[in-house]
């Protein structure tokens, strides 16, 4: 493979809107010892992608402050964390078999190497990601899925949609037997929870909007939520003994008005601050109930085995809602954040 010297790529140069993005002519990275360098296919848009631009996440103690995902951002960055490509070189003592490969890379960067490990920085944040034509990862962090039938925008739409429904998952505990509420159920974290929830088992409950409802219906739930009616009244409809887990994106207002609505024992799992990131609630419904409320930041390093386990066998199928060159890659973000798909938002460089 003849790699070239440039690249074209797309990159934040400050926290702002889509004109704090520049496309640019930079250099092709050389990976380092221990690192691939990995020729982008399909990178698929997060809403990561869009707060970290905004600098919406703020600190610990200063919620309003601007900042990454997990801090300040070391501008230029390139943007995008969830990369299916093919492995174009190794750096020192990697192994030349690799080349060819087809690879989905996993995103996060990880507090020790554990197979627990917690995610403390992300690609497209706290290092270069793949808008661009080429990327390099650290050589634990490929996952080799050259014999899935999934597309490369399919493998690409997986990492932080798939990867963060799946932590919740996992750290709800959700069983085959479970009643699971999911929000948000039309987005890119919540069309994944569907699918894999439904592959798990368990019966979903699924909460979107009007017009997308019929959606998230054929993407697996098996009980469909208007939000533009009051959710607690329809949950209580479908599910009058209890949730046992709820997956959520949105927080906001229907945390408090939701925790009753848990069976003895149930699970909040909040990975998402859509509807608003303060929250009140009667904690006595939480201790008198044994209920958990869990936080979950993305997935661990086995949470991602697992799900580069299921690609392989192509036991779900993102659904792809529509795609761009990585040069309208501002255009894209604009389209993202108007929610006015279902699924997966991809780049092609």
């Amino acid at each position: 493979m003849t790699i070239p010297r440039t690249m074209t790529a797309v990159r934040i140069t400050a926290h702002g809107g889509t004109e704090a993005m520049e496309i640019a002519q930079v250099p092709v990275p050389t990976p380092s010892a221990g690192e691939a360098l990995v020729q982008v296919r399909s990178v698929a848009l997060n809403n990561t992608d869009l707060w970290t631009r905004e600098g919406s996440y703020g600190l610990p103690g200063d919620p309003d402050a601007s900042a990454g995902w997990r801090g300040a951002i070391d501008f230029p960055r390139i943007q995008g964390a969830d990369v299916a490509g093919v492995v174009a070189a190794v750096g020192r003592d990697g192994d030349p078999a690799l080349i060819g490969r087809r690879v989905v890379i996993d995103p996060a960067i990880y507090d020790s190497l554990r197979a627990d490990a917690n995610p403390v920085g992300l690609m497209g944040s706290e290092r270069d990601g793949g808008y661009a034509q080429y990327v390099t990862a650290p050589l634990e962090r490929l996952h080799d899925v050259t014999g899935s039938e999934l597309s490369d925008d399919q493998l690409a739409a997986l990492p932080t949609a798939y990867g963060t429904a799946l932590g919740m998952i996992e750290r709800g505990q959700v069983r085959a037997d479970d009643v699971v509420l999911i929000t948000g159920a039309s987005g890119g974290v919540g069309l994944a929870a569907v699918q894999l929830v439904r592959a798990r088992g368990a019966r979903v409950l699924a909460v979107s909007s009007g017009s997308k409802l019929a959606d998230v219906r054929e993407a697996g739930a098996h009980d469909v939520i208007d939000r533009g009616r009051s959710v607690v009244d329809q949950v209580q409809d479908l599910a009058p003994h209890g949730i046992d887990v709820v997956l959520d994106v949105v927080a906001g207002d229907l945390v408090g008005e939701g925790i009753p609505l848990l069976a003895e024992g149930g699970r909040w799992v909040i990975a998402g601050a859509l509807g608003g990131h303060e929250v009140s609630f009667d904690v006595r419904r939480l201790y008198l109930h044994n209920i958990q409320l869990i936080g979950s930041s993305m997935h661990t390093p086995e949470h991602f085995e697992l799900l580069m386990d299921i690609a392989r066998r192509s036991e779900v199928r993102p659904v792809i809602a529509d795609a761009f060159p990585v040069e309208r890659a501002g255009a894209a973000q604009e389209e993202l954040s108007r929610r006015n798909h279902v699924g997966k938002i991809v780049l092609h460089p």
